[in-house]
């Protein structure tokens, strides 16, 4: 029983620091803030989610501390990088190769509505 933990947790953390090494990847080599804000809102978030995994599996802590923070991380992860991607669009940072922008026909069908 205890090779098996020690496999899962091997296993866990090997797949989780992939994963955070590609949303590490994806903050310096993608472009703008919205496709940073992506690598790592996604990626980043599953790469610590599998870390705890390999602690909870490895640790005597137990699964309902780390359960609760993993909901937490994938509750409060997307949320946090939308609220950011949100507010540089607010502010004005542009895009890059941008092909499509939802919003900007959205807030130019407000603003003609608002005359």
């Amino acid at each position: 029983m205890e090779d098996i933990r020690a496999l899962v947790a091997i296993l866990a953390i090997i797949v989780g620091t992939f994963f955070s090494l590609v949303g590490v990847l994806g903050m310096v080599r993608l472009p703008d803030v919205y496709s940073r804000l992506h690598a790592t809102g996604k990626v980043g978030i599953y790469g610590a989610v599998l870390l705890l995994v390999a602690a909870a599996v490895w640790t005597p802590l137990g699964w309902g501390r780390a359960i609760l923070l993993m909901g937490l991380l994938m509750v409060t992860g997307p949320v946090s990088a939308h609220v950011i991607a949100s507010a540089a669009y607010r502010i004005g940072l542009p895009m890059k190769n941008a092909i499509r922008d939802d919003l900007a026909v959205a807030h130019n069908r407000a603003t003609s509505d608002d005359s």
